[in-house]
């Protein structure tokens, strides 16, 4: 992958989340995806709830 970077404060990232293990949050966040992370390969409907986001394109 490319080079880990986080674009903002970390607050709602899925990766934070999967820590605390509020995976019925992540399930919420990720039913549409369009957004992949370039850091870790999670996705989420919103560029917000990723370290690294990049657009899915279709």
């Amino acid at each position: 992958m490319g080079e880990k970077c986080c674009s903002a404060d970390h607050q709602g990232h899925i990766c934070v989340l999967a820590s605390e293990k509020k995976f019925a949050e992540i399930q919420k966040l990720v039913q549409t995806p369009r957004f992949l992370c370039f850091n870790c390969g999670r996705v989420a409907e919103s560029a917000k709830n990723l370290c690294n986001p990049m657009p899915i394109e279709d």
